[in-house]
């Protein structure tokens, strides 16, 4: 099943790893240094141009991809649990 990020965006739910909020978890430097090695390189993908709330890390092709959306955690929580 599917699970849709905003905009056109939707990913398969087997790929997902983690959902994370962004304003509680950027508050370490950890979050901003691995979010910013995942823009640098080419693995970040922004889903919406408003105000990003959350971040899906995913496994696609044996690589982590890092989706910045602006529904929050608890709308993909909601939309996950439908699917089961």
């Amino acid at each position: 099943m599917y699970i849709h990020l905003g905009e056109s965006i939707s990913i398969n739910d087997t790929t997902v790893i983690g959902v994370f909020d962004l304003e509680n978890t950027t508050i370490g430097q950890d979050t901003r240094m691995y979010l910013n090695r995942m823009k640098k390189e080419g693995r970040a993908v922004e889903v919406s141009a408003e105000m990003p709330k959350s971040f899906v890390v995913c496994m696609e092709n044996g690589e982590e991809v890092a989706y910045i959306s602006s529904i929050s955690v608890a709308t993909l929580k909601k939309r996950a649990k439908t699917l089961f």
